[in-house]
């Protein structure tokens, strides 16, 4: 049986970063929503543009939307080692239909981890990061800045910052997300499979801090 891990936390808690880390080193399947909501956008699908009007708000994208793609997705690539949900489920009306979907397929949640980070650390992460325009690159003004200021190193697009990324738009992103789930952080604590993290802690010592947690839960 695949292993399913879920990553939470508030934007800008390093989820994404760790998601990509973990699933290098143990061969999972990296699940997340934002890059697929976001390709779906670069590519004005319908889907792409009903999302990109709750993203350029700093909304959450309604639960029908998101649903339909992370569990098309799963069922797509079964043959997984793993899967890493990334940022989803944002609800507990996503995970009850998560949780439904998987039972269908025999699959449950083995860990759900929350990256526990102060609003300071988020903003500046967020507001400091830097997107390619033409290979879609990551960069940030201060931990990963590129080497000519606002080029890409890698092709030389220009880069710029996601609308989604201004610090006002963080702002109410982090309220948006500490209203909305905190139902589903008491949800997945009263199933007995939440593990608390510090997202506030540099690369290296979070992905020790979960290879322990794994470790510990037989997931590894």
């Amino acid at each position: 049986m695949s292993t399913i891990l879920v990553l939470l936390g508030p934007p800008g808690a390093g989820k994404g970063t760790q998601a990509v880390v973990l699933a290098k080193k143990f061969g999972w399947t990296h699940v997340s929503t934002g890059d697929m909501l976001r390709e779906a956008v670069a590519k004005k699908t319908d889907l792409g543009m009903e999302a990109k009007k709750y993203m350029d708000r700093g909304d959450l994208v309604p639960d029908s939307i998101v649903t339909n793609i992370v569990v098309d997705r799963i069922m797509r690539d079964s043959s997984s080692k793993g899967f890493i949900l990334d940022g989803y489920p944002r609800t507990e009306t996503q995970a009850l239909s998560l949780e439904a979907a998987l039972s269908r397929s025999g699959m449950l949640i083995n860990v759900v981890i929350y990256f526990e980070t102060t609003p300071e650390i988020s903003i500046s992460r967020l507001s400091g990061r830097r997107v390619c325009k033409k290979c879609g690159a990551n960069y940030h003004i201060k931990n990963i800045p590129p080497k000519k200021d606002g080029i890409c190193d890698k092709c030389g697009g220009e880069l710029f910052q996601r609308e989604d990324d201004k610090e006002s738009t963080v702002r109410n992103r982090l309220k948006v997300y500490e209203d909305q789930t905190e139902k589903l952080l008491s949800y997945y604590e009263k199933k007995g499979i939440l593990r608390t993290v510090s997202g506030d802690l540099d690369v290296e010592s979070a992905f020790r801090d979960l290879r322990n947690l794994f470790k510990k839960e037989s997931v590894i």
